[in-house]
């Protein structure tokens, strides 16, 4: 088995993620029976990868919030100052002292909620399977993928070398749509979300519980901004989108400084232990998106071998375990047990097309 990355292990959205896991947030819909096994496989694969620390796997509670920002002056740039005086809810955790903050309820448990350090899980988990199945990992870009006879897969071509395989998985994100196998069949939009990682000077102070905020500027503009603490120690704050064109090359994506610094804003009016913490890192990923708002999961309809997986929007990391299992057993056994594909099936698109061809 290989592993073909074109710039780097998860040095896209795999690496640059919050890490957040539920449950049933995605109950009611098409991608429900996949989060819940997902949420599970998680749990089973932090046992047994040397137990949660290796990735920083954990349980936590999970909160809306709301945050209003208060100017001290009429300057647009000035400094936030709490002003309400109302009794701070028992919902509140303690490190979570501006006294901006209103209106907590709760919306996950450690029963539904829980969270992975994106990069060290992606990284923790590839050197397993080269330890335990022998992968083989290839740094180069995958330029086409070659076809037997024109139906069937012979593998694909990195940087101008055949790299052979009896079936192919194309796992491309917010590039899928550049690949012409997959262009053809449906699209994959990317949308560009940023973030910042904090190293607070006491993380022992900042318990396990992720925020989602209802936030208002002084300026009156409302975001929906995410903050998750982490137990190796980091925050990691996120919220700031916007949709551009996706580069040709990871290493191209480079955040905006004005949704940095609404960041660091944003991290400041939530906790005076995030107002002084150290920037350790900001970047900005993109989130792959397919136009019915569905992972696109299976098979590539007319050619033996070919498979993708992308689509997954927000939801990559939660989705990832039980992306990976269902289509190994796809590959190998014909179809799907621990989740039914159906729903995901990249042959949709075709049938879509067909429909609004007739009328």
């Amino acid at each position: 088995m290989t592993l073909v990355e074109k710039s780097g292990i998860a040095c896209a959205a795999s690496g640059k993620a919050g890490g957040f896991l539920a449950s049933d947030w995605c109950d009611g819909g098409p991608v429900s029976s996949l989060a819940r096994a997902s949420f599970l496989l998680h749990q089973q694969l932090a046992e047994e990868l040397d137990g949660p620390v290796a990735y920083g796997y954990r349980r936590l509670n999970t909160l809306s919030l709301g945050i209003q920002e208060q100017p001290t002056s009429n300057s647009e740039n000035s400094e936030l100052k709490p002003t309400s005086n109302s009794k701070k809810s028992e919902l509140i955790p303690s490190w979570v002292d501006g006294d901006s903050a209103v209106n907590p309820v709760s919306i996950g448990t450690p029963q539904t909620t829980a969270q992975v350090h994106p990069q060290l899980f992606t990284r923790v988990v590839l050197s397993a399977a080269v330890e335990k199945y022998g992968v083989k990992v290839v740094i180069g870009e995958v330029r086409k993928v070659e076809l037997e006879g024109g139906t069937g897969v012979r593998g694909v071509v990195v940087d101008g070398e055949l790299v052979r395989g009896d079936a192919v998985v194309l796992a491309l994100g917010p590039w899928s749509s550049k690949n012409e196998v997959i262009s053809g069949l449906f699209r994959i939009s990317g949308l560009k979300a940023h973030s910042i990682v904090l190293r607070p000077q006491n993380p022992e102070a900042i318990g396990p519980d992720a925020l989602f905020l209802k936030y208002m500027t002084a300026q009156g503009t409302s975001m929906d901004p995410e903050v998750y603490p982490r137990p190796t120690g980091e925050v990691y704050v996120c919220g700031m989108s916007e949709e551009v064109e996706v580069p040709d090359d990871p290493q191209q994506v480079l955040p905006r400084k004005e949704s940095i610094t609404m960041l660091q804003r944003v991290a400041q009016a939530v906790s005076s232990q995030l107002a002084n913490a150290e920037l350790q890192a900001e970047q900005a990923c993109f989130l792959p998106c397919s136009d019915d708002g569905r992972p696109v999961i299976g098979k590539i309809p007319d050619i033996n071998g070919a498979y993708v997986a992308t689509g997954h929007s927000c939801w990559g990391i939660l989705n990832a375990p039980a992306t990976g299992a269902s289509l190994a057993e796809l590959i190998i056994d014909g179809h799907s047990k621990i989740v039914d594909l159906k729903p995901f099936d990249p042959a949709r698109f075709r049938r879509a097309t067909r429909k609004v061809s007739i009328f």
